[in-house]
């Protein structure tokens, strides 16, 4: 394959992206690539800058050094509305619902303001597909403050996708959930990515990373220590090594779990 066909498969190039804050180096020197139409699993201990990593990516965070372009475009320092615009919309790990609205007018605001940018009677088509799509439409009344929290994960994540992303990011969308209730959120995502949408997922739930990862970085202290299927992300010596601090991870990890 040629190096221009190659780009072309790119979705989103993250090269040497650092944070600091004051004297913490959150993230370091952090690369790597996210194909078209995969699905790429994130892990690391708490504190190992995830999260910093997403808000770099969305526009939340400037980077303190490195590029991030996604699409072919360097959006590295843009707003996150400018990136939304772009097609890249995420979730968050603690759900920030639009809570005097309802479940309907939550997931409107999505499409409003993606990157299509429909105008309202559009928009609540759009709507109205998603929340069928997560599993909500029954729901799409209630004001989303009534909602429990799997109810509220779907939420924020039927908001993100009413925008029409080319890429997702999912901020921790199991924690919290039941068993079953994950297993049914794993049938989701995997269903986002049939639809052609490429998808970084952060998650501590390690079976369910395992079983819908195409491929899996890790990061230690803001440093990326490995990247590879998860069949090798679990044999990695320095994955589990991070991990042995937190005997618990360290477990769900060799266990897969």
């Amino acid at each position: 394959m040629t190096t221009s066909r190659m780009q072309d498969n790119i979705i989103l190039q993250v090269q040497n992206v650092s944070k600091r804050f004051g004297g913490l180096l959150a993230v370091s020197e952090v690369t790597f690539d996210l194909p078209k139409g995969q699905i790429l699993g994130l892990i690391g201990p708490n504190g190992a800058g995830k999260t910093t990593l997403f808000n770099v990516i969305n526009g939340v965070y400037t980077p303190t050094e490195g590029q991030i372009t996604f699409r072919g475009t360097d959006i590295s320092g843009w707003k996150p509305y400018d990136v939304v615009g772009l097609g890249l919309a995420r979730t968050h790990q603690i759900v920030r619902p639009l809570n005097d609205l309802t479940v309907l007018e939550n997931v409107m605001a999505g499409a409003c303001y993606g990157h299509e940018s429909h105008s309202l009677t559009e928009a609540e088509v759009i709507a109205l597909e998603v929340m069928e799509f997560v599993g909500l439409h029954e729901r799409r009344n209630l004001l989303a403050a009534s909602l429990n929290v799997a109810q509220k994960k779907r939420l924020e994540m039927a908001r993100a996708l009413a925008s029409r992303p080319y890429l997702l990011l999912l901020d921790e969308v199991l924690a919290g959930l039941n068993p079953t209730e994950i297993a049914e959120m794993v049938e989701v995502v995997l269903k986002i990515r049939e639809q052609g949408v490429s998808i970084f997922i952060i998650e501590h739930v390690m079976h369910a990373l395992m079983n819908v990862s195409d491929r899996i970085i890790v990061l230690d202290y803001g440093q990326l220590i490995a990247e590879g299927t998860p069949d090798e992300i679990v044999d990695n010596p320095k994955v589990i090594e991070a991990y042995l601090g937190d005997p618990a991870l360290a477990e769900k990890l060799m266990s897969g779990s």
